[in-house]
């Protein structure tokens, strides 16, 4: 798939703009390497449960962090000064999503993480389009982010942690990665008081857009980023 044209007209999506006050904007489709590219250099993602047909957003504000904008507690300086924890990237994909599905969150029920969308993500990574930041302990896994990454910008889509710090360990590497490479901004997709605790900011819908067809003219950085790490 080229930078240019990843995708052609048969996955496109409806405009942006016909999105509802909640940033509802379609349903259906399916969970295809071409149809997840071209949900996100459009500014959709995918969100719903086991047992809703695919829904597609685009809210009409956006989370965002500019990789300057990182703001890092002294705490988490020491942690990673530590060196308690090992980072990795690309390494074990699979069982990152995999417990993104399964571990609980303070006032979280149930996953959107399917398995119908697992494997679509197991499949752009294999395509080299969707990338894990991991944290290991004693060479444990004990926490992580995925996301997918197109031009010079990273869509995050979910973050475990099994011990304290272990997210915030590997949501670091994954900004101090995108400082090194150019990017423009990490997608967070929407609102939460620990994005913005962490620099995030909400920005609107159209000055989304404009950030990211910039951002999207950049070469794709595909294939594994183990050795970056």
């Amino acid at each position: 798939m080229s930078t240019k044209s990843r995708t052609d007209e048969a996955y496109a999506f409806p405009s942006v703009d016909q999105a509802d006050e909640q940033g509802f904007l379609a349903y259906g489709g399916d969970l295809s390497p071409e149809r997840l590219i071209s949900a996100y250099e459009s500014g959709i993602f995918p969100w719903y449960e086991e047992g809703q047909p695919i829904l597609w957003w685009s809210p009409p504000q956006r989370m965002v962090l500019y990789p300057d904008g990182f703001r890092i507690s002294r705490s988490l300086k020491q942690t990673l000064r530590s060196g308690k924890f090992e980072l990795r990237i690309d390494t074990a994909f699979e069982q990152v999503i995999e417990a993104c599905a399964i571990i609980e969150r303070d006032g979280q029920t149930g996953t959107w993480i399917t398995p119908e969308m697992t494997q679509a993500y197991k499949h752009l990574h294999d395509l080299g389009f969707a990338h894990s930041f991991e944290s290991y302990v004693d060479n444990e896994l004990v926490g992580g982010l995925y996301g997918v990454s197109l031009g010079q910008t990273f869509f995050g889509e979910s973050m475990f942690s099994r011990i304290s710090d272990a997210s915030k360990v590997a949501f670091a590497a994954l900004v101090s990665f995108a400082k090194t490479k150019g990017f423009a901004f990490i997608d967070c997709q929407l609102y939460t008081e620990h994005l913005a605790s962490l620099g995030a900011v909400e920005i609107p819908r159209e000055q989304f857009q404009h950030e990211l067809k910039s951002a999207l003219a950049a070469e794709d950085l595909t294939g594994k980023w183990t050795s970056y790490a």
